[in-house]
């Protein structure tokens, strides 16, 4: 597993792919909360991030389906996905090490926008006027989001051997089991079950450990879903039908 990560991990290094995605997150993130006027900390005058953690996943949705479209897709295209499964590595070793390497960018992605949480600290009146839990909690839920998304990506890419189809496909689950649940719910059709259906997707527990209560059913909920994108990855993989 270990030697899967390092050789995907510098693959990203040696491409564009990682800077590209981490410049353009950052950029984004950096203009909604201090540039554009409609999301801009200066202008709300509130010092919390809740722009980072309300708008943050929906960019995710797209630049880490970007990342992890290439982890089985390009190898099948390339050819050399046969040699890969014949190396001394199982197939969870294959796909540990695809999703963590995907998962570590995310995570370089993430640290510089401690420097917003610094200027927020700093820029409060008295200084330090920010709720330091609620954003703790708000950064574990991101990181487990973003990990949830990498699992699908991921699954994506082994699904098929085209890398458009690809993004498009992990972009379209990511957003249904974020958000898809939840305009599911709003439907009157189903009302009485609006709260057990909002509870099947990411947003709602995604909202619960953002108010700082890192609950156990949250963090259970969000590598429940991570482990059956996985095994499910598993499967095709076990499947060679390629």
């Amino acid at each position: 597993m270990i030697q899967v990560l390092s050789k995907e991990f510098n693959s990203f290094l040696n491409s564009l792919i990682a800077y590209i995605v981490i410049g353009v997150f950052l950029t984004a993130m950096g203009l909604l909360m201090w540039v554009f006027p409609d999301t801009s900390v200066l202008a709300y005058g509130y010092a919390d991030m809740s722009t980072l953690f309300m708008l943050g996943p929906y960019v995710f949705m797209f630049l880490i389906p970007a990342i992890t479209m290439k982890s089985f897709a390009e190898e099948r295209k390339a050819g050399t996905m046969e040699l890969l499964l014949t190396r001394p590595v199982t197939d969870w070793d294959i796909i540990l090490g695809k999703f963590l390497a995907c998962f570590l960018l995310v995570i370089v992605s993430l640290i510089p926008t401690l420097v917003y949480y610094i200027s927020i600290y700093r820029l409060g009146d008295p200084v330090g006027n920010i709720d330091s839990a609620g954003v703790m909690g708000s950064y574990i839920g991101f990181l487990l989001l973003g990990g949830v998304f990498c699992t699908v990506g991921i699954l994506a890419s082994a699904i098929t051997p085209n890398q458009i189809v690809a993004f498009i496909t992990a972009a379209f689950l990511c957003f249904f089991l974020y958000a898809g649940f939840d305009r599911l719910a709003a439907i009157n059709l189903w009302s009485e079950y609006a709260l057990a259906i909002r509870q099947l997707g990411l947003l709602y527990h995604y909202e619960a450990i953002g108010k700082g209560l890192v609950d156990s059913r949250d963090l259970i909920y969000f590598f429940s879903v991570g482990f059956v994108m996985l095994s499910t990855t598993k499967v095709v993989l076990s499947a060679r039908s390629w």
